[in-house]
């Protein structure tokens, strides 16, 4: 890492009209100026996923240190464990399956990360990309009446067999990876629209770790039809961008108002990706309400931090 700031005018290329832009040749092993840092965060509020090709950053330590700039680091699970030496960093290996559902990081726990950094490791020579869908844009896609109806609605979330699939598709290592993924268990109540801190956007809070329970109030049956419909919205072709990957790439994502999944479409081919989440707030509704611990403490996972921290 150079000892000199590193300052540029950053010029974005948008994927999508609705979500996504990418940049390449920007050094972030670099100590980046509090000027570029800001640059990277306004436009990840405006497009919710950055995609930063020929990024030069080559070691979990400089993922870590790029991450830091946005804010307090999570531990890299809170219940799976870290690459060996690095606390803060998550491998995401095809060699234990694919997260081949739709979801937001860590929604389980009272303060889910603000932000997710993935990194390219190993990338198989076709298939494998990320899928990123805009929750606010789905929000704004629904009829006023459905609106306002989602608007008061809150869902419980839960790490509780999240990634069930049927067993004829299961990755061999399922049954094991599900025990450590819920060694603890985790169910937070979350309002189905969250107000995000920075921009005030409205967008629809659930995914996978929403589907596995119930909406307060409703019978399961019910959830589950409600809770379809409104992902029917978010995942629509038109709210979501398709991330290939290639070496030497990272992408950016804010967590607070997407969705992303990963489809197993490569063959088998090595996957492998290390992922550094930044702390988040907890998520408030439209009328100010915050979301509420049901069962477990993620304190170790996670500091709470205030919406003055994320700006």
């Amino acid at each position: 890492m150079t000892s000199t700031a590193i300052s540029t005018r950053l010029a974005f290329t948008k994927l999508g009209a609705r979500i996504g832009a990418e940049l390449r040749g920007l050094d972030l092993s670099h100590n980046l100026s509090e000027e570029t840092v800001r640059e990277i965060r306004g436009a990840l509020n405006e497009h919710k996923a950055l995609v930063f090709r020929e990024a030069n950053i080559r070691t979990d330590e400089d993922q870590v240190r790029f991450a830091s700039r946005f804010g307090p680091l999570t531990k890299a699970h809170p219940t799976v464990a870290s690459v060996d030496g690095a606390e803060n960093v998550l491998p995401v290996d095809s060699e234990d399956g694919s997260a081949n559902t739709w979801h937001t990081d860590v929604t389980f726990v009272l303060n889910p990360p603000q932000a997710t950094t993935l990194r390219s490791i190993t990338v198989p020579s076709y298939g494998g990309e990320t899928l990123i869908a805009s929750s606010a844009a789905a929000y704004e896609d629904l009829p006023a009446e459905l609106r306002n109806f989602a608007d008061t609605l809150w869902a419980i979330h839960t790490n509780d067999y999240d990634y069930a699939v049927p067993k004829n598709l299961e990755h061999a290592t399922a049954e094991e990876r599900r025990k450590v993924f819920t060694r603890v268990k985790y169910q937070t109540a979350h309002p189905v629209v969250r107000v995000h801190p920075l921009t005030r956007e409205r967008g629809l809070f659930i995914g996978g770790f929403a589907q596995r329970l119930r909406i307060v109030g409703l019978s399961n049956t019910e959830s589950r039809d409600i809770l379809r419909l409104l992902q029917a919205y978010i995942t629509r072709p038109e709210n979501v961008v398709r991330v290939n990957w290639e070496p030497n790439q990272l992408v950016l994502f804010d967590n607070r108002i997407t969705q992303h999944y990963a489809p197993s479409n490569y063959d088998g081919q090595p996957r492998k990706l290390n992922r550094v989440t930044i702390a988040g707030d907890v998520p408030a509704g439209i009328d100010g309400r915050t979301s509420q611990s049901i069962e477990g403490d993620s304190s170790h996972y996670s500091e709470v931090v205030s919406t003055g921290a994320v700006a």
